[in-house]
């Protein structure tokens, strides 16, 4: 444990640590910098990590971030003016510009460098003059791709300064640093699951009526946005059970909003059309994401940290990736695919992969499969027609799908969880 926690200077120039450090409270420190380059994925992630290391961990941890009108989405009782607040334990900073480390100099124990996003010059200065130098971390994407545990915890040593900086990889394999996930969560998942009465309230809450009947699939749909959400819209609408569509309000709501014919799909909107019925959904607040995934049969999610709840939610998904240039992101995603689909059966597994490469743009789905994919992709008429084939396909595949997305959480859970591997590795530095 450290004995020389957190202090301020009162210049740009941190101090040695002295002997009087010694009387020191042996809490460890924690900063962590944040800087929302898209959407709500890399707040969402340290958001997260901040809570968990202060709540599990008892660290005192100051999460800066740049975009407080992004993070205010996540946490409603952010205040985005405020320059500094206090929420759940977490001591907020605005990182108002790359230069910027505080309103005084403060030097962590642990550093956190969330995505790349470079501390403040001033503030690695100050780290070297430290006398007990911070452990200095960058958390890196999440990537089940093999290469990923050979570089997790590398050091990498500062050009001009005598410090050491340890990549931390995300990984869904052993020798990663696997993903965030509560000490509570399970059981939280397993009350909601046992309890008749919290999962009719949270229906009420969110879509002002009472839980769909036990013949319907339930259908949750977070994703970028996409050009094959219509063809798939049409598939439920001409499903011969019912389907009941949960949609947060975000990047698709104006796919919605075409197909059912009205101005707009935003939250508190209901529309139906055959045998689908939709709802769409406030933006909601993390805690209240991870109810939607357990009250729902099926998720559509995207980017990173939707995707990391949906592993835990133990139900089937489909994973939006985040698109990149060069379709760089398809290797990722086959990645995640041999890591999920491992033990299915051949023909589930084809299917799941299937789905999967349609759902990001890539592969049969964009034309018929009878002839390899050669379709014009713009040809609705064929796109439906392959869609209704793989949807079918899909859906009788359900049951196996379920049984393995409740297998793959026990097997995730194997990796460690994120907040507890840094931790772990962090004290272990600085004894």
């Amino acid at each position: 444990m450290p004995h020389d926690s957190r202090h301020t200077a009162a210049s740009h120039a941190d101090v040695p640590a002295t002997a009087d450090d010694a009387h020191a409270p042996t809490r460890i420190a924690c900063d962590l910098f944040c800087a929302v380059i898209d959407n709500f994925g890399d707040i969402g992630v340290c958001w997260r990590l901040a809570r968990q290391l202060a709540h599990e961990h008892d660290w005192e941890v100051r999460l800066f971030v740049d975009d407080l009108q992004a993070f205010q989405r996540l946490c409603p009782a952010l205040d985005a003016q405020r320059t500094t607040q206090t929420i759940e334990g977490v001591v907020i900073e605005h990182w108002h510009e790359p230069t910027h480390a505080g309103e005084t100099l403060q030097i962590a124990d642990v550093v956190i460098e969330a995505f790349a996003c470079e501390l403040p010059p001033v503030y690695v200065a100050a780290m070297a003059q430290r006398e007990r130098k911070p452990v200095w971390f960058n958390l890196e994407y999440l990537s089940a791709e093999d290469w990923v545990s050979d570089f997790h915890l590398r050091p990498s040593p500062h050009p001009r300064y005598p410090l050491l900086k340890h990549f931390f990889f995300p990984g869904l394999g052993k020798g990663t640093g696997g993903v965030l996930k509560e000490r509570d969560l399970d059981a939280a998942r397993a009350a909601f699951e046992a309890s008749p009465q919290a999962r009719e309230a949270w229906w009420q809450s969110v879509t002002g009526g009472p839980p769909p009947a036990p013949d319907a699939t339930v259908i949750s749909l977070f994703a970028y946005e996409n050009p094959a959400v219509d063809a798939l819209l049409a598939q439920w609408r001409d499903s011969p059970t019912p389907i009941v569509l949960l949609v947060p309000q975000g990047r698709i709501s104006g796919a919605l909003a075409r197909f059912f014919g009205v101005e707009s799909f935003g939250a508190g909107q209901r529309a139906e059309r055959g045998s689908l019925t939709a709802h769409g959904l406030a933006f909601t607040e993390q805690r209240g994401y991870d109810a939607l995934l357990w009250a729902s049969d099926l998720n559509f999610v995207r980017g990173e940290d939707s995707f990391v709840r949906a592993q835990w939610a133990a139900r089937p998904f489909v994973w939006h990736i985040y698109p990149q240039g060069d379709d760089a992101h398809l290797p990722k995603l086959d990645a995640a695919l041999d890591h999920y689909a491992s033990t299915l059966d051949e023909a589930p597994r084809r299917v799941l992969e299937r789905f999967w490469h349609g759902w990001n743009g890539n592969g049969a789905l964009h034309g018929d499969a009878a002839t390899g994919g050669q379709t014009n992709p713009t040809d609705q008429t064929s796109g439906h027609a392959t869609w209704n084939a793989i949807w079918n396909e899909f859906a009788g595949h359900l049951p196996a799908y379920k049984a393995r997305a409740q297998a793959w959480a026990r097997e995730l859970a194997q990796a460690g969880d994120l907040g507890g591997n840094l931790a772990e590795f962090a004290k272990s530095q600085l004894k």
